[in-house]
Protein backbone atom coordinates (compact mmCIF):
# COMPACT_ATOMS: atom_id res chain seq x y z
CA UNK A 1 0.00 0.00 0.00
CA UNK A 2 2.78 2.28 0.47
CA UNK A 3 4.63 1.49 -2.76
CA UNK A 4 1.29 2.19 -4.52
CA UNK A 5 0.85 5.78 -2.56
CA UNK A 6 4.75 6.54 -3.31
CA UNK A 7 3.97 5.69 -7.19
CA UNK A 8 0.86 7.83 -7.26
CA UNK A 9 2.28 10.28 -5.25
CA UNK A 10 5.25 10.52 -8.17
CA UNK A 11 3.05 10.37 -10.88
CA UNK A 12 1.46 13.69 -9.93
CA UNK A 13 4.53 15.34 -8.74
CA UNK A 14 5.83 14.91 -12.77
CA UNK A 15 2.27 15.99 -13.62
CA UNK A 16 2.41 19.10 -11.77
CA UNK A 17 5.64 19.71 -13.55
CA UNK A 18 5.30 18.81 -17.12
CA UNK A 19 2.19 21.21 -16.59
CA UNK A 20 4.02 24.15 -15.49
CA UNK A 21 4.67 26.95 -18.11
CA UNK A 22 7.76 28.18 -18.78
CA UNK A 23 6.93 30.98 -20.73
CA UNK A 24 7.01 34.79 -19.81
CA UNK A 25 3.64 36.67 -19.09
CA UNK A 26 0.64 35.69 -17.40
CA UNK A 27 0.12 31.76 -17.33
CA UNK A 28 -3.57 32.69 -17.57
CA UNK A 29 -3.65 35.19 -19.94
CA UNK A 30 -2.01 32.23 -22.08
CA UNK A 31 -4.70 29.14 -20.98
CA UNK A 32 -7.23 31.59 -21.61
CA UNK A 33 -5.96 32.46 -25.34
CA UNK A 34 -5.05 28.50 -25.74
CA UNK A 35 -8.70 27.54 -24.59
CA UNK A 36 -9.58 30.44 -27.38
CA UNK A 37 -7.60 28.35 -30.17
CA UNK A 38 -8.55 24.68 -29.22
CA UNK A 39 -12.40 25.71 -29.56
CA UNK A 40 -11.88 27.82 -33.05
CA UNK A 41 -9.69 24.86 -34.56
CA UNK A 42 -12.36 22.10 -33.57
CA UNK A 43 -15.34 23.96 -34.51
CA UNK A 44 -13.89 24.87 -37.92
CA UNK A 45 -14.30 21.60 -39.11
CA UNK A 46 -18.05 20.59 -39.05
CA UNK A 47 -17.29 17.31 -40.19
CA UNK A 48 -14.99 16.67 -37.08
CA UNK A 49 -16.42 18.42 -34.64
CA UNK A 50 -18.76 18.98 -31.73
CA UNK A 51 -22.41 18.76 -33.38
CA UNK A 52 -23.63 22.33 -33.81
CA UNK A 53 -27.18 20.87 -31.82
CA UNK A 54 -25.54 20.17 -29.03
CA UNK A 55 -23.08 23.48 -28.97
CA UNK A 56 -26.44 25.35 -29.64
CA UNK A 57 -28.67 24.28 -26.76
CA UNK A 58 -25.49 23.91 -24.25
CA UNK A 59 -25.40 25.79 -20.72
CA UNK A 60 -22.04 25.62 -20.21
CA UNK A 61 -18.60 24.69 -21.99
CA UNK A 62 -15.11 23.67 -20.19
CA UNK A 63 -12.17 23.88 -22.27
CA UNK A 64 -9.23 22.15 -20.45
CA UNK A 65 -5.88 22.67 -23.28
CA UNK A 66 -3.31 20.37 -22.43
CA UNK A 67 -4.60 17.79 -19.98
CA UNK A 68 -1.65 15.54 -19.21
CA UNK A 69 -1.83 11.72 -18.51
CA UNK A 70 0.38 10.11 -17.11
CA UNK A 71 0.51 6.07 -16.32
CA UNK A 72 2.69 3.84 -14.59
CA UNK A 73 0.27 0.51 -12.80
CA UNK A 74 -1.37 3.51 -11.57
CA UNK A 75 -1.99 6.69 -13.57
CA UNK A 76 -3.21 10.02 -13.38
CA UNK A 77 -4.57 13.03 -15.02
CA UNK A 78 -4.57 16.83 -14.43
CA UNK A 79 -5.58 19.78 -16.44
CA UNK A 80 -6.29 23.32 -15.70
CA UNK A 81 -9.01 24.93 -18.04
CA UNK A 82 -12.17 27.50 -18.12
CA UNK A 83 -15.43 27.19 -18.00
CA UNK A 84 -18.24 29.77 -19.34
CA UNK A 85 -21.95 29.36 -18.97
CA UNK A 86 -24.78 31.19 -20.77
CA UNK A 87 -26.44 33.96 -19.29
CA UNK A 88 -30.20 34.40 -18.65
CA UNK A 89 -29.71 36.31 -22.00
CA UNK A 90 -28.51 34.39 -23.77
CA UNK A 91 -25.16 35.26 -24.19
CA UNK A 92 -21.79 33.90 -22.96
CA UNK A 93 -20.22 34.59 -19.25
CA UNK A 94 -16.79 35.59 -18.69
CA UNK A 95 -14.59 32.82 -18.28
CA UNK A 96 -13.51 31.23 -14.59
CA UNK A 97 -11.02 28.97 -14.30
CA UNK A 98 -11.34 25.26 -12.78
CA UNK A 99 -8.92 22.02 -12.48
CA UNK A 100 -9.59 18.57 -13.70
CA UNK A 101 -8.39 15.78 -11.74
CA UNK A 102 -8.30 12.16 -12.37
CA UNK A 103 -7.00 8.87 -11.66
CA UNK A 104 -6.93 5.21 -12.61
CA UNK A 105 -5.41 1.94 -11.43
CA UNK A 106 -4.55 -0.90 -13.98
CA UNK A 107 -1.95 -1.75 -16.35
CA UNK A 108 -0.71 1.07 -18.32
CA UNK A 109 2.52 3.41 -18.66
CA UNK A 110 3.86 6.60 -20.81
CA UNK A 111 2.59 10.04 -20.89
CA UNK A 112 -0.30 11.56 -23.32
CA UNK A 113 -1.30 15.35 -23.71
CA UNK A 114 -5.12 16.20 -25.18
CA UNK A 115 -7.20 18.74 -25.10
CA UNK A 116 -10.49 18.24 -23.18
CA UNK A 117 -13.85 20.12 -23.53
CA UNK A 118 -16.83 19.34 -21.79
CA UNK A 119 -20.49 20.25 -22.99
CA UNK A 120 -22.97 20.93 -20.06
CA UNK A 121 -26.44 20.55 -21.06
CA UNK A 122 -28.12 21.42 -17.57
CA UNK A 123 -28.03 24.16 -15.26
CA UNK A 124 -27.49 21.73 -12.43
CA UNK A 125 -24.54 20.60 -13.03
CA UNK A 126 -23.12 24.20 -13.14
CA UNK A 127 -24.19 24.81 -9.92
CA UNK A 128 -22.73 21.55 -8.59
CA UNK A 129 -19.73 22.83 -9.63
CA UNK A 130 -19.36 26.43 -8.24
CA UNK A 131 -20.55 24.67 -5.20
CA UNK A 132 -17.37 22.63 -4.48
CA UNK A 133 -15.40 19.68 -5.69
CA UNK A 134 -17.69 17.75 -8.59
CA UNK A 135 -17.44 14.14 -9.66
CA UNK A 136 -18.02 13.66 -13.26
CA UNK A 137 -20.19 10.22 -13.37
CA UNK A 138 -21.21 10.59 -9.34
CA UNK A 139 -22.47 14.05 -9.61
CA UNK A 140 -23.82 13.85 -13.32
CA UNK A 141 -24.03 11.54 -15.77
CA UNK A 142 -20.90 12.05 -18.49
CA UNK A 143 -20.84 9.79 -22.14
CA UNK A 144 -18.20 10.56 -25.09
CA UNK A 145 -19.72 13.06 -27.14
CA UNK A 146 -21.31 12.50 -30.41
CA UNK A 147 -18.69 13.79 -32.99
CA UNK A 148 -19.34 15.50 -36.12
CA UNK A 149 -22.70 16.98 -38.05
CA UNK A 150 -24.01 13.87 -39.20
CA UNK A 151 -23.74 12.35 -35.65
CA UNK A 152 -27.02 13.97 -34.26
CA UNK A 153 -29.08 12.05 -36.13
CA UNK A 154 -27.39 8.94 -35.36
CA UNK A 155 -25.70 8.56 -31.98
CA UNK A 156 -27.49 8.88 -28.73
CA UNK A 157 -30.55 10.31 -30.17
CA UNK A 158 -32.08 11.13 -27.26
CA UNK A 159 -28.78 12.55 -25.27
CA UNK A 160 -29.54 11.75 -21.86
CA UNK A 161 -26.34 12.41 -20.31
CA UNK A 162 -25.75 15.78 -18.62
CA UNK A 163 -22.45 16.44 -19.83
CA UNK A 164 -20.68 15.50 -22.86
CA UNK A 165 -16.49 14.74 -23.24
CA UNK A 166 -14.34 15.45 -26.38
CA UNK A 167 -10.98 15.09 -26.53
CA UNK A 168 -8.32 16.27 -28.95
CA UNK A 169 -4.54 14.26 -29.09
CA UNK A 170 -2.18 14.24 -31.44
CA UNK A 171 -4.58 14.91 -34.14
CA UNK A 172 -7.62 13.17 -33.78
CA UNK A 173 -10.70 14.47 -31.72
CA UNK A 174 -13.07 12.38 -30.67
CA UNK A 175 -15.32 11.51 -27.38
CA UNK A 176 -13.71 10.67 -23.97
CA UNK A 177 -15.25 8.45 -20.93
CA UNK A 178 -14.03 10.83 -18.12
CA UNK A 179 -16.04 9.04 -15.62
CA UNK A 180 -14.40 9.23 -11.81
CA UNK A 181 -12.40 13.13 -12.69
CA UNK A 182 -13.16 16.13 -10.34
CA UNK A 183 -13.59 19.42 -11.52
CA UNK A 184 -13.53 22.33 -9.34
CA UNK A 185 -13.16 26.08 -9.19
CA UNK A 186 -9.67 27.20 -9.01
CA UNK A 187 -10.05 30.16 -7.12
CA UNK A 188 -6.75 31.23 -7.38
CA UNK A 189 -6.34 30.99 -10.93
CA UNK A 190 -9.34 33.70 -11.26
CA UNK A 191 -8.04 35.75 -8.71
CA UNK A 192 -4.47 36.24 -10.50
CA UNK A 193 -6.38 36.82 -14.04
CA UNK A 194 -9.43 39.19 -12.99
CA UNK A 195 -6.50 40.73 -10.09
CA UNK A 196 -9.38 41.19 -7.74
CA UNK A 197 -9.40 39.51 -4.32
CA UNK A 198 -11.46 36.68 -3.19
CA UNK A 199 -13.60 36.69 -6.10
CA UNK A 200 -16.71 34.72 -6.60
CA UNK A 201 -17.26 32.57 -9.57
CA UNK A 202 -20.90 34.05 -9.41
CA UNK A 203 -19.56 37.29 -9.47
CA UNK A 204 -17.96 35.74 -12.95
CA UNK A 205 -20.50 33.69 -14.47
CA UNK A 206 -23.04 37.01 -13.88
CA UNK A 207 -20.50 39.19 -16.06
CA UNK A 208 -19.98 41.62 -13.01
CA UNK A 209 -16.10 41.44 -13.01
CA UNK A 210 -14.42 43.55 -16.07
CA UNK A 211 -12.94 40.82 -18.03
CA UNK A 212 -9.43 41.03 -19.54
CA UNK A 213 -9.45 41.36 -23.50
CA UNK A 214 -8.49 37.51 -23.65
CA UNK A 215 -11.89 36.71 -21.95
CA UNK A 216 -13.47 38.70 -24.51
CA UNK A 217 -11.91 37.12 -27.56
CA UNK A 218 -12.63 33.59 -25.97
CA UNK A 219 -16.19 34.55 -25.51
CA UNK A 220 -16.69 35.57 -29.21
CA UNK A 221 -15.40 32.51 -30.04
CA UNK A 222 -18.17 30.33 -28.17
CA UNK A 223 -20.81 33.11 -29.69
CA UNK A 224 -20.05 32.07 -32.83
CA UNK A 225 -19.83 28.36 -32.85
CA UNK A 226 -22.85 28.20 -30.57
CA UNK A 227 -25.76 30.46 -32.39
Amino acid sequence: MKRRFTIFFFIFSLIAFISTPVESGSKEVQKVETAAEVMAEIMAIPEKGIPASLSRKAHGIAIIPEVIKVGFVLGGRHGQGVMLIRTKSGKWSSPSFITLTGGSIGWQIGAQSSDVILIFRSRRSIDGIIKGKFTLGADASIAAGPVGRHAEAGTDVELKAEIYSYSRSRGLFAGIALEGASLQIDYDANESFYNVKDINPKDIFNNRIKAPASAERLKEVIERYSK
